[in-house]
């Protein structure tokens, strides 16, 4: 007997832990059993008492214990119940930064990987995606969202039997069935070996002896145990005796207390530690400390330099100073995918915005952030046609809550709108190519609707680069109103304020809708004229060579297949000039196609491998979708059946996320139904049927793996593919010419597919 292909676990994306934990032993035991008891559980407490240390820690050990050796679905006894109860992984959801409501639910979706090209809510999205998936979901830095988290959790947990949600914050959610746990800090002995620990990490030299001990533990008493104090006391010992460190602690505590040296309450240890670290800073490590407060989440050197420096603080000792602030942990150094940055503590973070606020300076330091963050934009839309497209996504991505922040910033401001309009607008590779659809609409709408004509017409032209972008965005959610009323608008005022570039740009969105309900003849006239127009203004960049991909598609489906190749041959030569992948791997599909055509099998193959590997790079759903399709039909042809119907069927939930429903173009259409009759014949309904259905449980990552693994090699005798039969005439017409005569081998399966 056959066994049942084992499934693939999903690891999730829990960040590696950079420093050791130290202590808690026992409340990782208890928050253990909390989540054997309940399917939420909050950790709460004082701001630096170490819950996000502790969920993390925990949601590691989770993670670990459901990562061992899957067991085959037929192997006798008992499972695992971590395994059982987190098979699709532990995902991490920071929040921290998100103070728009209505970007909650998108981050959510990003943590889990979820990338969504249609109209629907994204609470939809993450319902559908979790209904039936069995993870821990680990929430932190909830606070100044709570009741809108609440009532997502709420949703969630009611809709998704399998989830379990671990979150950390200063107040529990208060939800029904909710196990709120509040945690303390750190008892003595632990206290003492975190400070020394973080010690010892800083400055190699230092030691615990029978000298400094008592001091030592009094210090850890003084600052009551709170990790986060204790992080910043070890800080300041690499300059300061311990005897030193205490004694200007003692200073700041009588201050706070009226001279008494009693007990000081929880909730002002940490602002007490945090206001003693800031009086011992100098100057100039105090006013940069205030101006970082600006930034949300992470930031570079560069954008330290820009924001904060000036007069009073010289752009050439903002380096100098971050390193005094990471070497009193008031900093943190990351790696990132972006390359080195920095990012400060919340709590840290809260206490120099505020006295950046007394300062009088916040609304300046906030519009110089702002500025920075556009012209990073704009220097990113020009690096997206070139070799480094793939750096760009990942800065972008890195850079998305200060990007949000700038946004932000724009709307807050009536009469800088314009502003707003040209940063959404100036995102659209990020938008469009890197799979992020739903945010980019959110943004555009907002500027867009913000718009009370008080920029004045010399700033119509972010405007209309903001509407053309809107309908590309709208026309890839499958939201054809929208997007021709936003087309329509901006061709009518690119030709008011002869503004010929946005015009082009709203041609070729029109061209590309006409392409997708296939109207070949009206797609061909547009994307040509729009081609036309681009030449004319000396445009020439992704979108541009988009255009003229999207122009050989008309060509090949009325039949002009040599049109199609040079066209498509001549991008993907500018591509590999300029260094450019995104638009490169929709020419690599239309070539593909033609090989496959032509009975070019393996070329095809050798094609598609790449552009299902660059769409998978950026996240682009409808590139993806389409190059697997098609690649399934180069399986069968190769003699592949079993393995094409797990491509198939692996192809299917992408269709979910994907806006424009092309199931619906008979031109789009063609290699699925293609591929589905030929492999149904060879396999049989119900084996075609089994497995298609393995194919939709492999996650994104695996499907992406097997496509590029490609099936085992075996002998197959050759054989025609035929024309789909039971479609309409519309469905029937494949795209390359319809006279073109197949000759694609095919054979029938040795075994289950591979996998």
């Amino acid at each position: 007997m056959r066994q049942r292909p084992i499934p693939r676990r999903t690891p999730g994306n829990l960040p590696s832990d950079l420093s050791g934990f130290v202590g808690r032993g026992g409340e990782l035991s208890e928050l253990g059993r909390l989540l054997d008891a309940s399917r939420l559980v909050t950790v709460t407490g004082a701001g630096g008492v170490g819950k996000t240390r502790l969920v993390l820690t925990a949601a590691r050990a989770a993670a670990d214990a459901a990562a061992g050796p899957v067991r085959p679905p037929d192997a006798g006894g008992p499972a695992d119940p971590a395994q059982e109860r987190y098979f699709d992984g532990v995902w991490l959801a920071e929040l921290a930064s998100v103070r728009d409501p209505a970007l909650l639910e998108l981050t959510l979706a990003e943590a889990l990987g979820l990338t969504d090209h249609t109209t629907r809510p994204p609470r939809t999205v993450l319902a559908e995606h979790l209904a039936e998936r069995r993870l821990l979901l680990v929430l932190d830095g909830f606070e100044q969202l709570v009741d809108e988290t609440a009532d997502l959790v709420r949703d969630l947990l009611r809709r998704s039997p399998g989830l379990r949600v671990l979150a950390a914050g200063r107040r529990p959610l208060t939800l029904d069935g909710e196990l709120s746990w509040p945690l303390a800090p750190l008892d003595p002995e632990e206290a003492l070996a975190l400070l020394i620990e973080r010690t010892s990490a800083a400055d190699p030299s230092f030691a615990l002896t029978e000298a400094n001990r008592a001091v030592l533990a009094e210090l850890c008493a003084r600052l009551d145990g709170l990790p986060l104090a204790l992080e910043l006391a070890a800080g300041r010992l690499r300059t300061l005796s311990p005897e030193q460190v205490l004694n200007r602690l003692d200073d700041r505590f009588a201050l706070l207390t009226g001279g008494s040296r009693g007990a000081l309450p929880r909730h002002r240890a940490l602002r007490t530690a945090i206001g003693w670290s800031h009086e011992l800073c100098t100057a100039g490590e105090r006013l940069l400390w205030a101006r970082l407060s600006v930034f949300a989440g992470q930031f570079d050197l560069d954008a330290a330099e820009y924001v904060c420096a000036g007069p009073d603080l010289p752009v050439d000792s903002v380096l100098d100073l971050v390193g005094e602030l990471l070497g009193q942990s008031l900093l943190v150094r990351e790696e990132t995918a972006a390359g080195v940055r920095y990012r400060m503590l919340e709590s840290v973070r809260i206490y120099g915005a505020g006295w950046l606020e007394s300062l009088g300076d916040a609304r300046r330091l906030r519009r110089r952030h702002r500025d920075w963050y556009m012209g990073l934009a704009t220097w990113c839309e020009l690096d997206w046609f070139s070799p480094r497209q793939e750096e760009v996504a990942a800065l972008v991505e890195a850079e998305l809550p200060n990007l949000r922040l700038a946004l932000e910033c724009c709307l807050d401001e009536p009469e800088e709108i314009h502003l707003g309009q040209y940063l959404a607008g100036t995102l659209w590779f990020f938008w469009a190519g890197c799979g992020r659809l739903t945010e980019g609409r959110h943004w555009l709408d907002r500027t867009l609707e913000g718009d009370l004509g008080l920029a004045g017409p010399e700033y119509e032209s972010s405007r209309l680069k903001a509407l053309w972008v809107l309908g590309y965005v709208a026309a890839l959610q499958g939201d054809s109103v929208a997007s021709m009323s936003a087309l329509y608008e901006c061709r009518d005022g690119a030709a008011r304020s002869e503004n010929p570039v946005a015009g082009a740009y709203a041609v070729h969105r029109m061209g590309c809708l006409a392409l997708i309900s296939d109207d070949m003849t009206r797609a061909g006239e547009l994307l040509g004229s729009a081609l036309e127009r681009y030449r004319e203004a000396g445009e020439l960049n992704s979108n541009v060579l988009m255009c003229q991909v999207e122009l050989a598609m008309t060509l090949a489906f009325q039949g002009d297949l040599a049109g199609a190749l040079s066209l498509c041959r001549e991008v993907r030569d500018i591509c590999e000039e300029r260094g450019e992948r995104w638009t490169k791997a929709y020419a690599l599909y239309v070539l593909a196609y033609a090989a496959l055509d032509a009975g070019g099998t393996a070329e095809a193959r050798r094609l598609l491998a790449e552009c299902v590997a660059i769409n998978h790079t950026f996240r682009d759903l409808v590139g993806l979708v389409l190059a697997v399709e098609l690649l399934a039909l180069v399986t069968v042809a190769e003699g592949h059946p079993a393995e094409a119907a797990v491509l198939q069927g692996a192809a299917e939930p992408l269709w979910d996320g994907v806006g424009m429903r092309l199931f619906g173009s008979g031109y789009f259409n063609a290699p699925r139904l293609m591929c589905q009759e030929r492999a149904g014949e060879l396999l049989g309904t119900e084996r075609y049927a089994s497995c298609a259905r393995h194919g939709r449980t492999l996650p994104l990552d695996a499907l992406v793996e097997r496509a590029l693994r490609g099936p085992e090699p075996a002998p197959v005798p050759a054989g025609p593919l035929p024309r789909p039969r039971g479609t309409t005439e519309r469905a029937e017409r494949p795209m390359v010419h319809p006279g073109a005569k197949s000759r694609k081998p095919a054979g029938s399966p040795e075994g289950e597919p591979a996998g």
